[in-house]
């Protein structure tokens, strides 16, 4: 469990199912034009929130990804999910997020990515963590942009989302631009804007 005052990350579960569907829902509009899609010829999604759950667990257990539910005042609000982790000579990851609207602006996702990325440098041993943006996603460039990661590519037709392949911006960050934390630096950073 990864906490910051009152945002807390834990391990999906099979019981996060209700909840997981009622944000969906209710914030389907929002988050339609982000979602990743299976392209066409391509093996479907998982077509209940359970078959979604022991997928995500059975890729942490083989140490491939580590999704993270993310709760404000014990509260469901979203998830993130450190995907495509690569080992050996690499020690790298991607991040993916999406938050409930009722808790978007309030500075959770910033929060919750620092505490993932922070997880992924100190304990997990990972190097290096990307987060892969379309340009059009104006929240979400926000958040790395409060976390101060930088940019350091352009993707053409990088994911398949809402049905189509998009383009996609790439943010970086390596455990040596953090040697204290994300975290840390993302607090300082914020008490420094005052």
């Amino acid at each position: 469990m990864l906490r910051s005052g009152d945002v807390v990350l834990r391990p999906i579960r099979t019981s996060d199912g209700d909840d997981w569907r009622r944000s969906r829902q209710r914030n389907a509009a929002w988050l339609v034009p982000w979602d990743a899609t299976p392209p066409p010829g391509s093996a479907p999604r998982p077509t209940s929130f359970r078959a979604l759950a022991r997928r995500l667990r059975r890729q942490a257990r083989a140490g491939t990804t580590y999704p993270f539910v993310i709760e404000v005042d014990g509260r469901f609000a979203g998830q993130v999910t450190v995907n495509n982790i690569v080992r050996g000579s690499a020690q790298f990851a991607s991040v993916g997020y999406w938050i409930d609207k009722d808790f978007a602006g309030r500075g959770v996702m910033p929060r919750a990515a620092a505490l993932v990325v922070d997880h992924c440098f100190q304990v997990a041993g990972l190097h290096r963590i990307e987060v892969c943006i379309r340009p059009e996603n104006t929240n979400s460039l926000r958040v790395v942009e409060k976390l101060g990661l930088h940019e350091v590519g352009y993707a053409p037709r990088f994911l398949h989302i809402d049905g189509e392949w998009r383009d996609h911006r790439i943010y970086a960050i390596t455990k040596e631009e953090v040697p204290q934390g994300l975290l840390r630096r993302l607090e300082q950073a914020r008490v420094e804007e005052g």
